[in-house]
């Protein structure tokens, strides 16, 4: 990295303890100046509910670090939303030279009780939403910053019982290949993280034992295992590294 702070934009760093606020902390500390973004309007239908007040006291964190931090709102449901972010970022920080996608809706419900409603939301936020980030991302990447961008994506392969999330997952995992092909003219990398199961307070004491019984390291991940993977492929040590899928888990269902 030159002497200026490279920019990154977070999305899904809504809340203390989730994979996108690590990745946020871990990247701020590292030399890049972060940009976050979030959405209450799904949290505030989840069980750990909306904590606005979080959202500035964690830009103020990154700022300790040393870095310039951005809280940005956005609704990637809204077909709009994702370049006009993308433009906030660039216009208050500066031209962004990483993008990691950290963000997600999912709401379990598998082939027979899954509503279109709930199947289109999906694709709209985690798959279209996604794809937007990335096009826009691209629009305005910097061409002074040729061979050092980056693009990360999470994933999961979650399927039955949890169908709209894992499929526009999957396709999430086609449109960032193809990012890795299209856009290495600019010098971008893509690339996508598969972190298995994370504890990020969510789980039932029952799934918790479930889970690391079924993870060969015998633990369950935590955020920060997510955190350093990103840190590395958005190093200059990671830019031989695209167009992959990582499997940052632990070992979970190694022997199936």
């Amino acid at each position: 990295m030159d002497a200026k702070r490279p920019v990154v934009f977070v999305t899904g760093a809504s809340r203390p303890g989730s994979i996108g606020d690590a990745i946020a902390r871990n990247l701020a500390s590292i030399g890049f100046d972060v940009a976050f973004g979030y959405w209450d309007g799904y949290d505030s239908d989840m069980p750990w509910g909306a904590h606005p007040a979080e959202h500035e006291a964690l830009a103020e964190e990154l700022r300790r670090l040393g870095a310039r931090a951005l809280p940005v709102s956005v609704d990637l449901a809204d077909a709009e939303a994702p370049a006009v972010a993308v433009a906030r970022v660039r216009d208050e920080l500066g031209p962004v030279q990483a993008l990691v996608m950290s963000h997600a809706h999912s709401v379990d419900s598998g082939i027979l009780d899954t509503s279109v409603e709930a199947f289109d939301r999906h694709f709209a936020v985690n798959t279209r939403g996604s794809w937007l980030l990335i096009r826009a991302f691209a629009e305005q990447f910097p061409s002074g910053a040729a061979g050092l961008g980056r693009i990360v994506a999470l994933t999961s392969d979650h399927t039955a019982h949890n169908l709209p999330y894992g499929a526009s997952k999957g396709a999430l995992d086609r449109i960032v290949k193809a990012a890795a092909v299209e856009l290495a003219h600019l010098g971008i990398t893509a690339n996508l993280i598969n972190p298995g199961p994370i504890d990020t307070g969510w789980m039932t004491p029952e799934l918790v034992e479930q889970l690391t019984a079924e993870t060969a390291l015998g633990r369950l991940g935590r955020p920060h295992d997510t955190a350093d993977l990103v840190a590395f492929l958005l190093s200059v040590s990671g830019g031989w590294i695209t167009g992959q899928l990582l499997h940052s888990n632990g070992g979970f269902h190694l022997d199936v």
